[in-house]
C-alpha cells in the first residue's frame, strides 16, 4: 500500500486507494487471514478515512485570484464604513415541485411516502430560488421563481429586496455593493444582467451599484453559499417540497443561532429565455470599469 496513500499536510488525514476487499485479499496473499470488515475498523484506528474529490484546484491564475479577493475585501471595508449596504447573490440549486424524495433525514415516528420516481411531468413545476444575503445584517431574502432563471429574473429579485426592504433598512444609501459569482444569470459576461441592473435597480431608484464578481471556481467563497443556502438546505432536509407554499415555508423558517432571519417572495412571473440585448439597449448603460480587473469589477451609474 506505499503508494496507494494520499493524505492532506494540515489536517493530517489520510485515505487509501484500496477498498477494505482488496486490502483484505492482499493480505490473505501474505498469510494473514483477515474481514474486510476488520480491515475497516484497522485503517479507521490508523486515521484514514472514505473521502470524495476535493473541487478545489481553479482554472484561473493564482495572480488574478489573489488580487480579485484582496480586491473585494477592500470593496467590502470600504462600504462597511459608509453604512452602504453590500449583498451577496446567487441561483441556488432548482428544486422540483411535488411529492418527490428530498436528500437528509428528519425526526419523525413514520417516513414520510413520496414517489419512486423523479418524473418532472408529474411535478407541480420547478423552483427557481435566487437568494441575497445581507452581510452585515445577517439577514436573508429568497425570491423562488416559477419559469427561467434569467439575468431579467436575478434582477427583478434585487429590485423587489430593495423596494420592500434595502432602503427601508439604508435610507441614506446611494451606493450598492453586489458580491456575485462569475457565472450563471448573473454573469459578468450576461449583457442582460448589466442592462437590467441599469434599468430596473439604478435608473428606477437612483442609486449606484458597484458588482464584483468572484474568481471562476471559487464560489464557495461567496458569502450566500455557507450562510443562507446551507442553512436552508439543512432546514428542509427530508421533507419532500410537495407545494411552492411549502418551499416558501422551510425558507422562511430558516433560524440560525446567530441571528439568521429569512424572507421569501413567491414570483409566478414569465421570464422569457434567451432575450436578445441590442447594441442600441446597452448604449444607454452608464458603466464605468474599474481599473483593477475591469472584466470582473465595475460600476453602474442612475441616468
Amino acid at each position: 500500500m506505499k503508494y496507494d496513500v494520499a493524505g492532506d499536510p494540515m489536517t493530517g488525514l489520510r485515505w487509501v486507494r484500496r477498498t477494505p476487499e482488496k486490502i483484505a485479499e492482499e493480505l490473505k496473499k501474505l498469510g494473514i487471514a483477515v474481514s474486510r470488515t476488520t480491515v475497516a475498523r484497522l485503517l479507521k484506528q490508523m486515521r484514514f478515512s472514505l473521502r470524495v474529490n476535493y473541487k478545489k484546484l481553479s482554472s484561473c491564475s493564482d495572480e488574478d485570484r489573489n488580487q480579485q479577493f484582496e480586491y473585494i475585501a477592500s470593496l467590502r471595508e470600504k462600504f462597511a464604513r459608509r453604512r452602504d449596504p453590500v449583498i451577496s447573490v446567487d441561483s441556488k440549486k432548482r428544486e422540483l415541485i411535488g411529492r418527490f424524495k428530498n436528500a437528509g433525514t428528519t425526526w419523525s415516528r413514520v417516513s414520510t411516502p413520496v414517489k419512486d420516481h423523479d418524473f418532472r411531468s408529474e411535478a407541480e413545476g420547478i423552483g427557481l430560488p435566487y437568494g441575497l444575503f445581507d452581510t452585515a445584517a445577517n439577514r436573508g431574502t429568497v425570491v423562488v421563481g416559477t419559469s427561467h432563471d434569467t439575468s431579467e429574473f436575478a434582477v427583478a429579485s434585487i429590485a423587489k429586496w430593495w423596494r420592500r426592504q434595502g432602503r427601508l433598512s439604508y435610507p441614506e444609501a446611494e451606493h450598492l455593493l453586489i458580491l456575485a459569482d462569475n457565472g450563471g444569470s448573473n454573469a459578468p459576461r450576461t449583457k442582460a444582467w448589466k442592462y437590467y441592473l441599469q434599468r430596473r435597480v439604478c435608473d428606477e431608484f437612483g442609486i449606484s451599484v458597484t458588482v464584483i464578481h468572484y474568481p471562476p471556481g471559487t464560489s464557495k467563497w461567496n458569502p450566500i453559499e455557507h450562510r443562507l443556502f446551507s442553512e436552508i438546505s439543512k432546514n428542509w432536509q427530508g421533507r419532500p417540497l410537495d407545494s411552492y407554499e411549502t418551499c416558501v415555508k422551510y425558507i422562511v423558517r430558516t433560524r440560525t443561532t446567530t441571528g439568521l432571519r429569512v424572507t421569501a417572495y413567491l414570483d409566478r412571473k414569465d421570464y422569457p429565455d434567451k432575450v436578445e440585448i441590442t447594441a442600441e439597449q446597452m448604449a444607454h448603460l452608464r458603466l464605468k470599469p474599474h481599473q483593477t480587473l475591469p472584466g470582473w469589477n465595475y460600476t453602474l451609474n442612475p441616468n
